[in-house]
């Protein structure tokens, strides 16, 4: 059993070692059995899919411990259904929802201990993914698959938590192909933002907000995460295929709904960013960045979302509605938590 002496209250965002994680094959025609393993390598033949072809996927879920003690997983069935429409997209064998689900808690069972206490502002962050392992030089698609479910207790994403950033637009690069690959979540997409992203980071920015890859003329994701604003009193985002869907942008918009907030998902013009009063980022690992100011690199314009450096009002009435929910702090009014018991 790994050491455990963390200090949850300054976790970072990374890998922490924990005790197990739990895998699944594919093979002659059918998933086999949930293994159990205290290894964290995979042994690969050199020619696997994956390695060549790019046939990898992954997802990404929290585990809470609630107010009440109950540890709490947040829309793990939305997971387990992008989960599906990725493979889909890449040709990949999908794993059956309640064989993800099954996987998802036993591997929260099995490292509980690991699952920050209520209160520190962390959380045990869940990492799902599939790959290609049957060896192959010929470009096709894998017969065989292996799918593990690994966990690590993580702290905010941005240093910074809940306070506005700056981020940047940058026309010189694209993050996915028109009608591509961005609508999955798979790690070529993220491979393909590395560049613009350090670029980003080495100028000072937080992200990059990418512009639609056709005609650079509409908003598109914003780095690891969808991008939202609010204009007018309503809540717009991006709407695109070159977009992953978000579980946590999905969520804001249903918990916008719920608020009596209009709701608007279409294309955005860069033009419009002159006339929003909040905008942020969002995704699991953030829940919401809210943004400070967007600079385009490339015409000089100056967009300033956050002229007093605090999170608008709307963004933290939705930031806190959601953790509440996770939390247990709210009434989970549409039943987005899978609570297991006895941990």
């Amino acid at each position: 059993m790994k050491d455990l002496n963390l200090d949850w209250a300054n976790l970072p965002f990374g890998y922490i070692p924990t005790d197990y994680n739990v895998r699944c094959r594919y093979a002659n025609g059918k998933w086999g059995e949930i293994e159990v393993s205290t290894s964290e390598t995979v042994d690969l033949h050199i020619a696997a899919t994956c390695l060549h072809y790019g046939q990898e996927i992954f997802e990404g879920l929290k585990a809470f411990r609630g107010k009440d003690g109950k540890v709490r997983v947040f829309r793990m069935r939305e997971n387990a259904k992008r989960i599906r429409s990725s493979a889909e997209g890449l040709c990949m064998q999908p794993v059956p929802e309640d064989l993800f689900c099954e996987m998802v808690e036993k591997v929260v069972r099995l490292n509980a201990r690991f699952i920050p206490p209520y209160g520190s502002g962390a959380s045990l962050y869940i990492r799902p993914l599939e790959i290609g392992i049957t060896p192959s030089v010929g470009v096709k698609s894998s017969t065989e698959y292996l799918f593990i479910i690994l966990v690590s207790p993580v702290g905010p994403y941005f240093k910074t938590g809940f306070k506005p950033t700056d981020i940047c637009i940058m026309r010189q690069y694209d993050r996915v192909a028109p009608k591509g690959t961005g609508r999955w979540k798979t790690g070529g997409n993220y491979a393909a933002s590395l560049m613009s992203g350090n670029h980003a980071h080495e100028l000072g920015y937080s992200a990059v907000l990418y512009l639609d890859p056709r005609e650079k003329k509409y908003l598109d994701e914003c780095g690891p995460a969808n991008f939202f604003a609010i204009k007018d009193g309503k809540y717009i985002t991006p709407a695109s295929d070159s977009i992953l869907p978000s579980v946590t942008n999905k969520s804001l918009m249903q918990l916008c709904d719920d608020m009596g907030i209009d709701v608007e998902a279409r294309h955005i013009a860069v033009d419009e960013l002159k006339e929003v009063t909040e905008a942020g980022a969002c995704g699991t690992a953030a829940v919401i960045s809210p943004v400070r100011e967007i600079d385009d690199l490339d015409t000089g314009d100056k967009y300033v979302v956050s002229a007093d450096g605090e999170p608008g009002p709307i963004s933290t009435m939705l930031y806190n509605k959601l953790r509440g929910i996770q939390l247990g702090e709210e009434e989970d009014v549409h039943g987005w938590n899978s609570v297991f018991e006895g941990i």
